[in-house]
């Protein structure tokens, strides 16, 4: 399964819908349009809209309901950070959102530990053998997240 390819944030967002509407989940969306609103352009002089390419900078922070409890902040460079229960998976590219999320509620994704260095991780397995692996941060490990532990 390919992914699709997701040219805006506004793109992303539709199909981060799509999947919550596939997984009857409710959702909230904050858009942050303009230089002097997306998190990146802190640098921009306020009321700056544009880059200075010209180009419009658009972000999105999704919160879809759980468990787990996930959220999404779309980036304008083409990548997001997703967060599931407190893990943080940083430049995940904005194409493979969905089939991430897929992943996390169609329950693919699972958490691996290990006694020494002790520690956990959750991996979320993607399309064509791909995987994003992030540890779990100390000190316990969610309901959600140590109901999904492999060995």
């Amino acid at each position: 399964m390919a992914h699709a390819h997701l040219p805006t944030t506004e793109a992303a967002v539709t199909a981060i819908r799509e999947v919550a509407a596939e997984f009857g989940l409710s959702l909230s969306v904050t858009d942050d349009i303009g230089a002097d609103r997306t998190s990146r352009r802190t640098s921009a002089p306020l009321f700056t809209v544009l880059d200075p390419d010209g180009s419009l900078p658009h972000e999105a922070f999704v919160d879809l309901a759980g468990p787990p409890s996930v959220s999404v902040r779309l980036f304008p460079e083409d990548d997001a950070k997703i967060t599931v229960e407190g893990v943080e998976f940083h430049d995940v590219p904005r194409d493979s959102v969905p089939s991430f999320l897929r992943s996390v509620y169609g329950g693919l994704a699972f958490t691996k530990g290990r006694l020494f260095p002790p520690g956990h991780w959750l991996v979320v397995p993607l399309p064509c053998d791909e995987t994003c692996k992030e540890p779990v941060p100390a000190p316990a490990l969610t309901p959600w997240l140590s109901g999904r532990t492999r060995r």
